[in-house]
């Protein structure tokens, strides 16, 4: 994966040019509930870190922002979905979760999440297969599905239950097999049918889906999904941006939605 990929190769040249530092602790972030993100502070005006060593190992690419983190000294810098951190002199890079322990925050993954709602919304639902429920929508999940992965299908099997809860799913194509696969075929197929939400549910059930081809966003939702650290199927993105990886039954995700629903209210004082 492409980018999990450019992560590590910055860290493995970080470790080549710095051969007698010890690899950096990475912090749990289970190990303290996320909250609002702290305000970062600002570093001194025009200060940036030397980006030298990064583009190096980046072979020339540029990270999507350099910016400062609340340790003084510290940056942030995001490639893609993924984040990491640079220190000042450029030596030093940095995977893991910065935890405020003052509030509670893991300000890492609330960066993350902040990443993926923003890349989610560009995508737009008219480019997504969308399952909404006929009265009001209470919750919106946004979903990486794999037509052919077993639990994708479990959960499928259960839409009408999702939309009683109040939830509209949302679908963006995520065939683990890779561009060009069985299952990406059958993902094109879907998205180029006359009714996609009843080829959708035929082909979730193991029916076979009018072979088509049209143009369609399935390879640029396989690429978000790895950008965005997608590992497995299904795997939801919440309003919050939050990832959820796995199955999860309409009930207990209506509960789940509702504590990320009111945790947001509590760290930030709006809905």
């Amino acid at each position: 994966m492409r980018n999990l990929l450019l992560v590590a190769t910055v860290l493995h040249a970080a470790s080549a040019l710095a051969a007698d530092s010890a690899p950096p602790p990475v912090a749990d972030p289970a190990a303290a509930p996320a909250a609002a993100p702290a305000t970062p502070v600002a570093a001194p005006s025009g200060k940036q870190p030397d980006l030298a060593r990064l583009q190096e190992a980046l072979n020339g690419e540029k990270p999507d922002s350099v910016a400062p983190t609340v340790i003084p000294g510290l940056y942030e810098v995001v490639l893609g979905g993924q984040v990491l951190y640079l220190s000042e002199d450029g030596r030093f890079a940095v995977q893991g979760d910065i935890l405020d322990l003052g509030s509670r925050a893991n300000l890492t993954e609330n960066r993350r999440g902040e990443l993926r709602g923003k890349a989610i919304a560009a995508v737009g639902e008219n480019n997504m297969v969308v399952f909404a429920p006929e009265g009001p929508v209470k919750h919106t999940v946004t979903i990486f599905t794999d037509i052919d992965c077993g639990y994708c299908r479990k959960m499928h099997s259960q839409i009408a239950d999702y939309n009683k809860e109040g939830i509209k799913i949302r679908y963006l194509m995520f065939p683990r097999e890779g561009i060009g696969s069985e299952s990406f075929k059958k993902a094109v197929a879907v998205w180029c049918a006359d009714n996609r939400q009843e080829a959708m549910t035929k082909a979730k059930r193991g029916e076979s889906v009018e072979p088509r081809t049209c143009d369609n966003p399935v390879q640029a939702q396989y690429e978000l999904g790895d950008k965005l650290g997608v590992r497995g199927t299904p795997s939801m993105i919440l309003e919050s941006g939050e990832m959820l990886p796995g199955y999860v039954p309409p009930t207990q995700l209506t509960r789940l939605l509702v504590e990320a629903r009111d945790k947001t209210i509590r760290s930030t004082g709006r809905p």
